[in-house]
């Protein structure tokens, strides 16, 4: 019986799988991607880009800026405007400045319709160079 024991527990080793071979063949095999990656050069070409041509920025001092306050409140140069009085200060303004264009800086309190009656009066008074900004 003993002879028995003996036989089953050799057969039980020689039905495992020795994995030691194969962790050594992943290890070699990792090794040989990490060096051979760090030689690989990429091929490309140097592209010496030209300068981009200067361009002209309007200053502050040409636009017109129109400030709408959560109230709809109109403010042109730090001056409360009536909204039926919009056009003619628009007007004067672009005619002092005809390169300038309206900047809106309307409130997130403010209501669209009087972001939208001032954009009219803007087109109303010639001036189809309408800029938003955010005024929190």
């Amino acid at each position: 019986m003993r002879r028995k024991d003996l036989s089953t527990a050799v057969d039980e080793d020689e039905n495992e799988i020795n994995l030691t071979p194969m962790l050594d063949v992943v290890f070699i095999m990792l090794i040989f991607f990490i060096v051979t990656a760090s030689f690989i050069k990429e091929v490309g070409i140097d592209v010496n880009r030209p300068d981009a041509p200067i361009t002209n920025v309007q200053n502050e001092e040409e636009n017109i800026l129109i400030i709408i306050r959560p109230n709809d409140e109109v403010w042109i140069d730090r001056r409360m405007i009536d909204p039926k009085a919009l056009r003619a200060n628009i007007e004067r303004l672009h005619a002092e400045n005809p390169k300038g264009s309206v900047v809106v800086q309307a409130n997130k309190a403010s209501t669209n319709k009087m972001l939208v009656t001032v954009m009219d009066a803007a087109r109303l008074a010639g001036v189809y160079n309408i800029s938003i900004a955010d005024n929190t």
